[in-house]
């Protein structure tokens, strides 16, 4: 997918003209702040604010943003909603309320790409979000071209500012993100070899049959399986193997590591 032409910060991720953040009425300013710090977490940049209750600057917003610094020191106040979303192509409206306007809803994890493909075509996206008390009202709805509900406990949907606009940003910052899903932290080792695995079993099996722990040799070849069954789920890295048969040589009144 090709992006937008312009100059990408690297607080954004590579991206130019990512999605504009636009809180209507925001009544405190840690709200403001924390709503700003889940920004950047997420390569949100460009903060808009529509008549903020307390004025701008301000102190509490800056404490808590937490270093969050760029979307603050760039953060822009409007006294009408028209003028915030004067230069954007597409709004999107948060709201967990059920309308009567016949609009498309989205989902967070629904709006990113959304939202990328638009960018991707050049065009400025920004999502709405309304009073942290009351939300966004009908004639906000009106201005968005979708609405964006957060699928949550039908019986208490409520969410504070910065959890609002985290949910959006996350999904966002996933959808261009290439990270596995699970991955296994290695430190100084990797993942032990067949060969690492084998030689650990012919070590352990041979410890065990000298301590008489396979009584029953019709049994034995099953216990033998299950034995290696629980160490091949556990992904063991070389190093992991070198300690355990360090062990086993312990235990056995050795002092010295494996030769093999």
């Amino acid at each position: 997918m090709s992006e937008p032409i312009g100059s990408a910060k690297p607080e954004t991720g590579g991206i130019a003209n990512p999605p504009v953040i636009i809180l209507i009425e925001p009544q405190l300013g840690d709200n403001i702040g924390k709503a700003a710090r889940a920004m950047l977490n997420c390569g949100l940049v460009d903060l808009r604010l529509v008549r903020p209750r307390d004025g701008w600057p301000n102190e509490r917003a800056t404490a808590n943003a937490s270093g969050a610094d760029i979307v603050i020191d760039n953060t822009k106040v409007f006294e009408r909603e028209e003028d915030a979303l004067a230069d954007l192509n597409r709004v999107y409206v948060t709201t967990a309320r059920t309308r009567d306007a016949i609009k498309p809803v989205f989902t967070p994890k629904g709006l990113a790409p959304e939202m990328r493909a638009v960018i991707g075509r050049g065009e400025k996206v920004g999502v709405m979000f309304g009073p942290e008390r009351t939300g966004v009202r009908n004639e906000h709805i009106a201005m968005g071209d979708a609405v964006v509900t957060v699928p949550l406990n039908p019986g208490f949907t409520s969410l504070n500012l910065a959890q609002a606009v985290l949910l959006i940003g996350y999904e966002w910052w996933q959808a261009g993100v290439d990270v596995p899903d699970y991955q296994l932290m290695m430190a100084d080792t990797f993942p032990a070899t067949k060969d690492d695995m084998e030689r650990l079993f012919v070590h352990l099996e041979s410890e065990l049959d000298k301590s008489g722990f396979f009584r029953v040799a019709e049994k034995r070849p099953g216990m033998a399986r299950n034995i290696r069954n629980i160490f091949n789920r556990a992904n063991l890295t070389h190093q992991e193997v070198q300690t355990l048969r360090g062990m086993i040589v312990a235990m056995r009144g050795g002092k010295h590591k494996p030769k093999d």
